[in-house]
């Protein structure tokens, strides 16, 4: 398995499921508790291990708004961007699309064209210092009802950000009914922006659904719980239409007892375009690279089947065609000549 944890490493890969504020590591996050002492975020870096240690999903939530709160600048907001971008070339991750909620910015008081401006030259920088890609998914955080998604969605359209390619639902599932989103989405769709809401994490496939005939969702962030339905499987598989499925994440948050009884290999046996994803890294003790390995063990695949695995996610992204084509060649190319040694 070391090999093929080291074929990982060096594989060129994309990202679909990755926030923005989760993705801040224990050096970022402790570096912005310093900056701010009124927060109860530790700014002790191993400490925060500690902090990042969820009972249940809810929990998880609390301890993620509160690390939401150390961002209150736009200073703060280009740090932690350009930070992730970093740490995702140091993972040979070409392209990711970034989950940003802006209204949890511009509500704490964040001048919302700073804001913009602070990710767009993060994004610009990471392109020309290490040739990562980075594209944002605006996010309606749920759980704030239906202000945030006209804040949210006023902000995808009106002040729309050069990279912004996508618009989604996220936090929590339960008690945030899909449907009541539908007109905040149609706008955005209307403004070509895609569709990419959090479904079937933690409720039952009922929530996908809503989300591909409510939403008109063009990929599911997580569908856990589609397994569960071997219609909605089978929907999902005729119509191409890709799960961002986050493995650890899912264990961490208890949205699954046991990685071992994830149910991915179903959603692949079912012919569903899976891709593996990180979600919220450090606050999980994980990155895409061991992201890779788990679906690998999961799923029984040698250094191949990776390789297909990571071109999945090139397929299900929203790069343009030629940029689609490149990294899939890079893919390619180093797939064969790591084969050949």
């Amino acid at each position: 398995m070391t090999d093929l944890h080291t074929f990982i490493a060096g594989l060129p890969k994309a990202e679909l499921h990755v926030h923005h504020v989760g993705s801040a590591s224990p050096r970022i996050v402790a570096e912005l508790a310093a900056r701010h002492p009124d927060s109860r975020v530790p700014s002790d870096p191993e400490a925060i291990a500690d902090f990042f240690t969820f009972t249940d999903f809810a929990h998880f939530v609390e301890i993620y708004l509160s690390v939401v709160d150390l961002i209150r600048t736009p200073e703060d907001v280009r740090l932690l961007t350009y930070e992730i971008a970093r740490d995702m070339a140091r993972q040979n991750i070409r392209y990711a699309e970034l989950t940003v909620t802006p209204f949890s910015s511009t509500r704490r008081g964040i001048d919302e064209k700073a804001f913009m401006d602070a990710i767009e030259d993060a994004r610009k920088a990471a392109e020309a210092e290490w040739g990562v890609l980075l594209r944002w998914c605006f996010d309606i955080p749920g759980e704030a009802g239906l202000e945030a998604a006209e804040e949210t969605t006023r902000l995808a359209v009106d002040l729309r950000p050069e990279g912004l390619v996508s618009f989604g639902l996220g936090g929590p599932e339960i008690g945030v009914a899909r449907p009541q989103f539908k007109p905040y989405f149609d706008r955005a769709i209307a403004a070509g922006l895609r569709s990419v809401p959090h479904a079937g994490e933690t409720t039952g496939p009922g929530t996908v659904w809503d989300a591909l005939t409510e939403l008109r969702a063009e990929r599911i962030g997580h569908g856990t719980s589609a397994a569960e339905d071997p219609r909605l499987l089978a929907h999902l598989a005729e119509h191409r239409i890709p799960l961002e499925v986050c493995p650890t994440s899912n264990v961490a948050t208890r949205a699954v007892t046991d990685l071992e009884l994830h149910p991915i290999r179903r959603m692949v046996e079912a012919g569903v375009l899976v891709t593996v994803n990180s979600d919220d890294p450090p606050m999980f003790g994980t990155d895409l690279n061991n992201e890779y390995g788990v679906a690998a063990r999961l799923l029984g695949l040698d250094e191949g089947g990776v390789a297909e695995l990571a071109k999945n996610a090139v397929e299900a992204s929203f790069l343009d065609p030629a940029g689609k084509a490149r990294i899939a060649g890079e893919i390619d190319t180093y797939t064969a000549q790591w084969l050949a040694r």
